[in-house]
């Protein structure tokens, strides 16, 4: 029974960040970042220290939690990047990055802003927008999108998509559809 017992409480330590991890990215996702961390244990149902135990700050919590929307993140960036039409690449990222931000309202102000303390989650930004950089350079370069275009303007869309307001996420996914659509005609060349 003493050999069992280690894995059990591993398992049950697993459970707990899971929960903690599901219950971030709902709250983060409905109410933005500002959420407390007291909040997001109780609705987790774990106590506070178990949740400092396993994300101390709320930087870390944070990263953790968006791991797989930034993961989401590269993946349409890279599908963009790999689309040799210059174009079509950079409106798929506009598009389906408002949507991806539309569904998840705490991954846009974490991809938005920056976490003094989470390094990894801030190389990560970089490197996304890096990539977002070049997708506007090729499609300038093919003459697919305004010459004064620069980063800042596809930031600007994405914060300006994260300030819809509808009646469902359903609901916000479609005007966040019609939204990008909107943005993509005022970039184009």
């Amino acid at each position: 029974m003493a050999d069992h017992l280690p894995h059990l409480l591993r398992s049950d330590a697993r459970d707990n960040r899971e929960r903690i991890l599901d219950a971030a990215r709902a709250v983060f996702a409905a109410d933005g970042l500002d959420v407390p961390m007291r909040e997001i244990a109780r609705r987790a149902g774990v106590g506070p220290a178990t949740l400092y135990r396993r994300f101390p700050t709320k930087e870390v919590l944070v990263t953790a939690a968006f791991t797989d929307q930034m993961r989401a993140c590269y993946a349409i960036v890279d599908e963009g990047l790999a689309d040799p039409d210059p174009w079509h690449g950079f409106a798929l990222v506009v598009e389906r990055l408002c949507e991806l931000h539309a569904r998840d309202r705490g991954f846009t102000t974490a991809f938005t802003s920056a976490f003094p303390h989470a390094i990894d989650f801030t190389a990560d930004r970089e490197r996304a927008l890096r990539s977002i950089a070049e997708l506007i350079r090729r499609a300038q370069e093919a003459g697919h999108v305004r010459p004064d275009v620069v980063l800042d303007d596809v930031i600007l869309v994405l914060m300006a998509n994260s300030g819809i307001q509808a009646s469902s996420p359903a609901a916000r996914v479609l005007a966040s559809r019609r939204f990008s659509a909107l943005a993509l005609r005022g970039l184009r060349a």
